[in-house]
Order: C-alpha cells, then sequence, then structure tokens
C-alpha cells in the first residue's frame, strides 16, 4: 500500500511537470527573479575536490596541501549523484558534510554543485524512456547507453521529477552552512542531441505557439518543395529526416530553447531552497556553441562560469584560445565570470595528449584568466583519478598524490594573489571593437557549408565558427582587445567597429540596425555571405546582399568555390606569401563602392575581392571571400589604423599580449605577457605605475624585460 500511494503521488508530480515542462516553452524573461551580482573582495583559486575518488582515505591529507599551497576555493558534489540518493528517495550527506566541514575549519570556501547530468544506475533502470533517444532511433546505438555522463533526456517527466526532488534537498540542507558560498548548476548542459517523443511534442507546441497554422509554417520553410507542406499539426514529420533548411535551423533553436529553460528551472529551484547569500553559476562547456544559447542562459545566473582548456600546449602555448572563450562569457553579461575548470597539468581521455606544462606556464594561465576579467580560477581538478575515462585528465597533484612540480607553481600563485587578489578582482573591460556573434548562421552554414577542407589542422573545417576564430585571433595577434554583441543587441554604438562574419541569417530588422549604425557614423568589417538569407534561412528574392545593399554600395548575382587559393592582384596588403584567398568568391559588382583589392586571375580578375564604401557618416570594407590568415590580420591593421586605433600596444614584440582593465580603485591595470620561451623586452608606454608582481615602480616610456613564460601586472599611478 505505502508503495502503491508513493507511485501514485509521483505519477501526480510527473503531471504536474508536465505543465511546467509546457510553461517553459515561452522564452526566459529578461532577467530572471533573484538574479544578483555577488560581492567579491578577491580573486578566489582552487580546484574541483572529489574525496570520494580518493583510493585511500586522505582528507586531512588533502585539506591541510591545499592550506598550505594558499587554496582558498573549492567546487564539489556536482559528479556524484549516486552518493547522495544511492536509491530511490533515500538521501545521504554525511559523505559530504565531513568534506565541507574540513574545508570551512581550513578556511577554503565551497561551491556546490547540483549533480544532475550524471545520473545514478537506478534510475536509469527503472525508468529507461530517461535516456536520450537520438535522431534516427531506430538504428543500433541511436539510443544513448548508461555509462556515459550527460545521456539523458533533459525534459523527461521522471529526470525532471528526481532532479527537482534532489536540488531542493541538497539546497535546503546547505542553505544555512558558511563555507557554502555558491551552487553551480548542473555541469556543461547541453542538448545531448534527444529527439525524444517528449522534446518532439515539445518543439510541435512551440511551432504552433510560433506559426500560429501549419499554413503559416509551410510557406516560411517553402514546404511545397518536393510536396511537403502540411495542413495539420500531427502532420509535421519528425526530425530525424528533415530536408527543408527552414526546420533544420528551427531545431536548433528550439534545442537552445530546451537547456535555456532546463537551467532557468535550476536557478529558480536553488533560489527557493538556497540562501539569498549564495550565487548561482553555471559552467559553460566553453563558449560559442551551436545548440547552448549562453547569452539567455546567463540571464538565470548571478555570475556565469566557464570551462577553459587550452589546447594548445607547450610551445604552442599563446593565451588566444582563453582569451575568445572568455571575451564571449564577459560579454553575456558585460561583467565579470568564473573560471570553474582550467588546464592543471595535462588533459584526454586517453594517453595520447600528455604534454605537461613549462614552467611558468601555469601562473601565467592564471593570470591570463584574470586579465579577461576571470574573478575565480579553478583546476580541474586537485588529484588525478586512478581508473575510468579520465584517468590522463590530471590534477594538481599527479597518480601518487604528493606534492610536485605543479604543486609548487600553484602553490606560489596563490601568494601572490593573496597579496595583490583584491587589485585585480572585479576588473572593468571595455573595448571599441566588437564581433556581431549569430548562432543561426553557425548552424545554417554547418548544414549549407561553403568549404569541406581543413583549414589549420585535420580537425577544423572552414565553416562560419573558423571565421569567427580568424577574425578574432587577428585581432588578439594585434593587441585590439574584443567583446562579443549578438543578434539582439539593440544598439552598436557603444563602438568604433563592429566585425560582422557571413551573418547568413538575419531578419531585416538586424541588417537595418547594421546599417543604420553605419550611417550614424560607425564602422564595420563584413565578409561574405552576410544578408543573404532571412530569418528562417531562406534565401531573399532581391539582389543579394538584400537590405545591405545600400550600406555595402556593392551587389552580386553569382558566387564561386575556389578550388585553390588564388592571389590578390599587385598584393596590396602587402602579404607576401599569404597574399591568398581561398574557398569562396562572391561575383561583386560595384554601386558606390570602390575596391580595395581584386583577385590576381583570368576569370576572376574582372571582380573585386574586398570592398570599402561611405555610407551616411560611417563606413563598410566588404570582404567577399575567405582570407589568408596573414592577409586579414594585414586588412584589419590598415583598417584600424585608418580608425585611430592603432598605437603602441599594437607594436610589441612578437610573443608579448596585453590587456588592459580598470580595477575597483579606479586604476587602469596593464597585463604584459611573455608567450615565449626566450626573454622578450618591450617599451612600458602608459602611464607611471607598479608592477603589482614584483613592486618595482615602472615610468613611461621605461623598458621591461619579460622572461621566458613570465609577465608584468602595472598598476598606473593615478586613477582614471
Amino acid at each position: 500500500m505505502a508503495r502503491r500511494f508513493r507511485n501514485s503521488v509521483t505519477s501526480i508530480l510527473y503531471g504536474a511537470l508536465g505543465v511546467l515542462t509546457l510553461a517553459a516553452l515561452l522564452p526566459p524573461a529578461a532577467k530572471a527573479d533573484g538574479a544578483k551580482i555577488p560581492p567579491f573582495t578577491t580573486v578566489l583559486y582552487g580546484a574541483a575536490y572529489y574525496h570520494e575518488y580518493m583510493p585511500y582515505e586522505r582528507l586531512d591529507k588533502d585539506v591541510a596541501l591545499m592550506k598550505a599551497a594558499g587554496i582558498t576555493v573549492v567546487r564539489m558534489g556536482e559528479s556524484t549523484w549516486s552518493l547522495w540518493e544511492p536509491s530511490d528517495g533515500k538521501f545521504e550527506y554525511a559523505w559530504m558534510d565531513r568534506v565541507v566541514a574540513a574545508m570551512g575549519k581550513a578556511g577554503i570556501k565551497v561551491i556546490m554543485g547540483t549533480p544532475t547530468y550524471s545520473i545514478p544506475a537506478w534510475m536509469a533502470k527503472k525508468h529507461p524512456e530517461i535516456l536520450a533517444r537520438r535522431m534516427n532511433g531506430t538504428t543500433s546505438g541511436a539510443t544513448a547507453a548508461y555509462g556515459l555522463r550527460q545521456n539523458m533526456d533533459i525534459d523527461a517527466k521522471a529526470y525532471r521529477f528526481y532532479a527537482g526532488r534532489l536540488i531542493r534537498n541538497l539546497a535546503a540542507h546547505y542553505r544555512n552552512n558558511p563555507a557554502v558560498i555558491g551552487w553551480q548548476i548542473d555541469n556543461e548542459t547541453s542538448s545531448y542531441g534527444a529527439a525524444n517523443d517528449d522534446v518532439f511534442e515539445g518543439f510541435k507546441r512551440y511551432l504552433q505557439k510560433k506559426f500560429v497554422t501549419p499554413e503559416a509554417l509551410s510557406k516560411a520553410w517553402f514546404l511545397n518543395y518536393w510536396g511537403q507542406n502540411i495542413h495539420s499539426w500531427d502532420d509535421l514529420p519528425r526530425p530525424d529526416g528533415a530536408q527543408s533548411t527552414g526546420y533544420k535551423l528551427e531545431w536548433a533553436r528550439w534545442s537552445a530553447m530546451r537547456v535555456t529553460n532546463f537551467l532557468h528551472w535550476q536557478a529558480a529551484l536553488v533560489r527557493q531552497n538556497a540562501s539569498p547569500r549564495q550565487f548561482v553559476t553555471h559552467d559553460f562547456a566553453g563558449a560559442l556553441h551551436a545548440d547552448v544559447n549562453e547569452k539567455a542562459v546567463a540571464e538565470a545566473l548571478d555570475i556565469p562560469a566557464v570551462n577553459v582548456y587550452h589546447w594548445a600546449p607547450q610551445d604552442q602555448y599563446d593565451g588566444a584560445d582563453q582569451t575568445l572563450q572568455e571575451d564571449f562569457i564577459r560579454s553575456l553579461n558585460h561583467g565579470n565570470f568564473l573560471v570553474t575548470e582550467t588546464n592543471a597539468q595535462t588533459t584526454g581521455w586517453d594517453s595520447s595528449s600528455q604534454y605537461p606544462p613549462y614552467d611558468g606556464q601555469l601562473r601565467e594561465d592564471v593570470y591570463t584568466h584574470i586579465s579577461n576579467g576571470a574573478n575565480m580560477v579553478e583546476y580541474w581538478h586537485w588529484a588525478s583519478i586512478h581508473a575510468n575515462q579520465e584517468t590522463y585528465w590530471k590534477g594538481v597533484l599527479s597518480h601518487d598524490l604528493q606534492p610536485n612540480r605543479a604543486y609548487g607553481e600553484v602553490s606560489r600563485t596563490a601568494h601572490e594573489l593573496a597579496k595583490i587578489g583584491p587589485k585585480l578582482v572585479n576588473l572593468k573591460i571595455h573595448n571599441d571593437v566588437a564581433i556581431l556573434w549569430s548562432r543561426d548562421s553557425l548552424n545554417a552554414i554547418s548544414d549549407m557549408p561553403f568549404a569541406k577542407g581543413a583549414q589549420w589542422n585535420n580537425a577544423t573545417k572552414a565553416d562560419y565558427a573558423s571565421l569567427v576564430r580568424q577574425l578574432h585571433h587577428s585581432l588578439y595577434e594585434l593587441n585590439v582587445g574584443v567583446d562579443f554583441v549578438f543578434p539582439d543587441t539593440a544598439d552598436f554604438s557603444a563602438y568604433k567597429l563592429l566585425i560582422v562574419p557571413a551573418l547568413y541569417v538575419a531578419d531585416d530588422a538586424l541588417l537595418h540596425r547594421i546599417s543604420d549604425y553605419i550611417k550614424a557614423g560607425g564602422h564595420v568589417l563584413m565578409t561574405f555571405k552576410s544578408g543573404f538569407t532571412n530569418e528562417y534561412t531562406a534565401v531573399r528574392w532581391v539582389m543579394a546582399p538584400g537590405p545591405l545593399r545600400e550600406a555595402i554600395g556593392a551587389h552580386y548575382q553569382e558566387f564561386s568555390n575556389l578550388p585553390q587559393p588564388l592571389a590578390l592582384k599587385d598584393d596590396p596588403y602587402h602579404a607576401g606569401s599569404e597574399n591568398k584567398v581561398r574557398y569562396w568568391a562572391e561575383f561583386l559588382q560595384l554601386d558606390t563602392a570602390k575596391a580595395l583589392a581584386w583577385y590576381d586571375h583570368p576569370f576572376f580578375g574582372r571582380w573585386p575581392a574586398i570592398t570599402e564604401n561611405n555610407f551616411g557618416s560611417g563606413d563598410v570594407i566588404y570582404e567577399g571571400t575567405y582570407l589568408s590568415d596573414t592577409l586579414q590580420t594585414d586588412v584589419l591593421r590598415t583598417y584600424l589604423a585608418q580608425l585611430g586605433l592603432i598605437g603602441p600596444d599594437q607594436q610589441l614584440p612578437t610573443g608579448v599580449h596585453v590587456r588592459t582593465a580598470i580595477n575597483g580603485e579606479n586604476r587602469p591595470v596593464h597585463f604584459y605577457f611573455n608567450y615565449s620561451g626566450t626573454a622578450v623586452s618591450l617599451v612600458y608606454a602608459h602611464k607611471a605605475g607598479t608592477d603589482l608582481l614584483s613592486a618595482r615602480s615602472i615610468g613611461t616610456n621605461e623598458k621591461l624585460t619579460l622572461e621566458p613564460w613570465n609577465l608584468a601586472i602595472v598598476e598606473e599611478g593615478i586613477p582614471q
């Protein structure tokens, strides 16, 4: 009887969750209720800690090592649902309570994670419908098997019931614990490719709300093609075999909405049950995702977090990938963020990529994150795991669990931060240049790629993402700071230069906002494929590039893939052997624009490759082709100089990068990084100040020498 009663209650609760899931179809509010900016008085520094993974009891020793090293924060609890709830409805806290108590006694703060990204075995057995059903679910292996993490349908009623119950219990249990300062909701959430029946039904309801009638949807998606138009919502086919570009783009949007709604739901549950003093964050798995709308998710967070790994080891380490991802995360809320995971020693799901950092690189990496706006840096993880998938994803301690070279460098860095952390926390960063990021364009170009060849390495092809990375990297090489803006950004006027990579999918309103920005005095560098399709990824039935034509001052009717790279006539940007374009060429015809570069080719040579047009009080440079990395940097350097955005920081030696921010004392702080294995000298060109690391005074135009894999942090002496 008791079991039958509990099952009846569970069924009622599942039904209520179904109603909540329907409500979650609506986009989240502009700012989630309860979201706040948590106070940080210094930069937190630590690691994820999993005492439950240890092969023997060593809590006291680990805490002593952390305290001696200067660790100030740990993240715990997010990876072991099976210990929190070993069987249905049986909750156990003692195993974690002792760890939290030990950390609190040592003065180490705790961020607790909701352990919802890896379901326990009993749940998978009891509710196999929770497991994600991939596209074409009748084929072998299309349904996620139990074993790997992140293998669930995050909208499944049973999953939401169990996850909600767990979150409420955990948040309430640690509500009054002074050591627990915040909550990380879930872990690196994505849609996991789920196409379960409930996901499809939710998609159908979403389409009904958006299009109202199936006829309107059919018209927007041009479903008369191949006679696939629908007249009843019941006739909507599953996404598995969809050929419609409109369908595939809307499914990608729906996948991102599901992630947003799930994380908003978790954030609300935590706030209802945790202490108001405890902040809420989520750790994005890097940035610029196809199925995660980071900006929408961030509306539910007090402060966003990101797991940033650099995949360029040892001699290739240059801070570029960290800066790309963190510029993006910082732009979500125009504020600071947390780094919840980054490289400690080596990474990899096997032993084929074991490249431990050189001396100094761990420390330099910490300050790289801070220079981008991080208020916390944590390693994944404290101690290397002795078995299973992440055996070779090493922590601060190696498998012998003894102090080592990495521990020594972490300790040095921690003790530095104990002194200078208050001057580096809550840094304010604003840049004159922004990149417009379009997730829709990423997904639509992935569906209809303009190139299938490899670029840079065998894992990266030329596509929307590679173009964004190239543009950001060119600016990084030029020591030009970058923010990101988004298709829903109402006003671009805060920036002197707007970079618009391949804006393939956009409604007329966005294109008009860009044109208005130029007309009012803004400056734009825009690339090929921009303005080509509307918001449903249907090609516009007007002369390309549609509403952008007047601003660009050019149009085209033809385009071509390029089977081989082409040179530009007379090497106009002095790129030498890298005076090359590739992959794609639009046959631009000039209206009011002037040509800046022409193809050097008997056929393509009649069309310009790069144009410039004055429009209103502003101007736009348009690239009708994909430039080599060097050529792209040269074009940007020339344009930046024209706009007065080139100065001493753009003349630094190769391998030296500078980041500038304003600290809490309203003083400019300049981070100079030597990402190389040889000593480098430079001239400090800003107002006199103090190197916070050495406490040495630095005068204007004084020579500054950076040792290999080292840095200087100069705080100007006069508040701005």
